[in-house]
């Protein structure tokens, strides 16, 4: 097929693409414009896949490079997103922009071009505060952050279009996702890049949330099944581990498996407003099962402890933990 990957420059959508190319697809991997001409995590692909893919730098903000993109594809997988909760508290203005108006340029232009299928990318952060867990696809929704607000706003609008005009909608709900490549934003990476940097004072916002935390493997492979499958049409679909694990005892199993001692500090800044906080995630992944026949290599206490070992390894080498900044909040 010849697919389109939006924020194919972003830790998620680096692996896609990669995965994607060595399953013979032909990807075109829309990244974001900058005066750098970086094509973010894709300039540091494997090798086997360098070179192997088209690349369209542009703006999911702007509707005539959307339809441009995506004309002769297949496929659209749609991941790109303003994600950073702490940014989108001051800056909401821009999650709308991004990730509302950037999701309607992509349904609208594959409704017009006649695209098969569209995979759009929402996000655990939709549930909110668990009110029952494991959490099904029929949850309520909470916006407890301009971020997830957003988010639930994108995926009504892909919902919208399936239910409207019938273009040829999934929608996946990854829970966690980590691994290598990810933001210093998210928790795992902001501990290890402490840990590995040398740091035994580890600095993190709340430590008793729980997550369900999903490998990027998984979560790939979750893509890699919905393009694949012949159902899950018009349907909200969560991609997730079932197991859940606060933010403190996943500190302190990363410490263990780098063989180092640490204290835990709360840091203010990191810390999210009271009422925005999601206190608990965990995902039931039975409906991923039966439509896409998915189920996560790295479930359980074993596949977590396996996902973070693999992490761990690759934020430890030198030239990798160097584009960190671990001595910082980042946002």
């Amino acid at each position: 097929m010849a697919i389109l990957v939006t924020g194919a420059d972003g830790f998620i959508g680096s692996h896609l693409t990669e995965a994607l190319v060595r399953a013979g697809h032909d990807v075109r991997a829309f990244t974001l414009y900058n005066s750098f001409n970086s094509w973010g995590w894709l300039d540091q692909c494997a090798p086997d896949v360098k070179g192997k893919f088209e690349v369209f730098s542009g703006d999911i903000r702007d509707p005539n490079g959307v339809r441009t993109a995506m004309k002769g594809c297949d496929a659209v997988l749609h991941l790109a997103a303003l994600i950073a909760i702490p940014y989108s508290y001051h800056s909401p203005d821009t999650y709308v922009d991004t990730n509302i108006k950037g999701t309607l340029n992509i349904v609208q232009a594959a409704r017009d071009l006649g695209v098969s299928k569209v995979i759009h990318t929402s996000t655990s952060e939709v549930y909110g505060t668990a009110r029952f867990v494991p959490i099904t696809e029929n949850h309520p929704l909470q916006g407890q952050s301009p971020y997830s607000a957003s988010k639930i706003g994108a995926d009504q609008i892909a919902l919208s279009f399936y239910a409207s005009f019938g273009t040829p909608i999934h929608v996946l709900r990854p829970f966690n996702t980590y691994g290598p490549r990810q933001s210093a934003r998210a928790v795992i990476p902001t501990i290890i890049t402490q840990i590995a940097s040398g740091q035994r004072t580890i600095k993190l916002g709340a430590v008793h949330p729980t997550r369900d935390f999903n490998y990027v493997a998984d979560t790939v492979g979750g893509f890699m099944a919905a393009l694949d499958s012949p159902r899950g049409l018009g349907e909200v679909i969560n991609i997730g581990s079932n197991f859940e694990v606060s933010i403190g005892d996943t500190a302190r199993t990363i410490a263990k498996l780098m063989g180092a001692d640490i204290q835990i500090v709360t840091d203010e800044v990191r810390l999210r407003p009271e009422n925005s906080e999601v206190e608990r995630l965990w995902a039931d992944n039975a409906k991923a099962l039966d439509m896409l026949g998915w189920r996560p290599a790295y479930a359980g206490l074993e596949g977590f402890h396996r996902g973070l070992v693999e992490t761990i390894a690759w934020f430890s080498e030198p030239q990798n933990l160097r584009q960190y900044k671990a001595g910082i909040n980042n946002i």
